[in-house]
């Protein structure tokens, strides 16, 4: 039974790659491998709803990454969530063309009769790439010393965009930005 389906953005495979050494170091000291158990991939979620039909999603998310190009990305910090989960993320610096494409993405949905929670609405919506999910509290220390290593900021782009159901995570679709051909 399908927790919730995401709309979620894909980095360049080096940038993917830089968010993965970040996953796999937090596994070999045994202090978060939630993420890599759950297959995710390294990515931004744009929007969430448990309750959502995916096949309604699929036509707006296809005709609105036809219209977008490859969007850079610089993380340049890291952070912590106010909740119970203990996640811990890369922050992207919030560039103009970001919230942007998060806001068109919002538009293009609304149009179509598709609420926007509150935490995804663009006046309150916080772009990041966890690292790392349920880490006991007590290791939460040790855990940003170990990003705060990460070279930062590491850069790439925004290269597609896709639809998982959760959890387990499964894609059922993503499509290239800028690309008119089937991903």
């Amino acid at each position: 039974m399908s927790q919730g389906y995401a709309i979620e953005l894909y980095f360049d495979p080096a940038l993917e790659n830089q968010v993965l050494k970040a996953w796999n170091v937090l596994a070999r000291r045994q202090i978060s491998t939630q993420l890599i158990e759950i297959e995710s991939r390294p990515h931004i979620t744009l929007f969430s709803n448990p309750f959502i039909d995916p096949t309604k999603l699929e036509s707006i998310i296809k005709t609105f990454a036809s219209k977008q190009e490859p969007l850079p990305l610089s993380f340049s910090a890291i952070g912590s969530l106010p909740s119970d989960q203990n996640v811990l993320f890369l922050s992207p610096t919030p560039t103009v063309s970001l919230l942007q494409f998060h806001s068109q993405l919002c538009d293009a949905m609304k149009k179509e009769g598709i609420d926007i929670g509150e935490e995804y609405r663009p006046d309150s919506w916080v772009p990041y790439c966890a690292v790392a999910e349920e880490v006991p509290r007590t290791r939460i220390g040790e855990a940003f010393c170990v990003l705060r290593d990460l070279k930062l900021p590491v850069t790439g782009y925004v290269m597609d965009i896709g639809l998982v159901e959760f959890s387990p995570v499964r894609e059922l679709f993503s499509f290239m930005l800028g690309n008119t051909i089937e991903a």
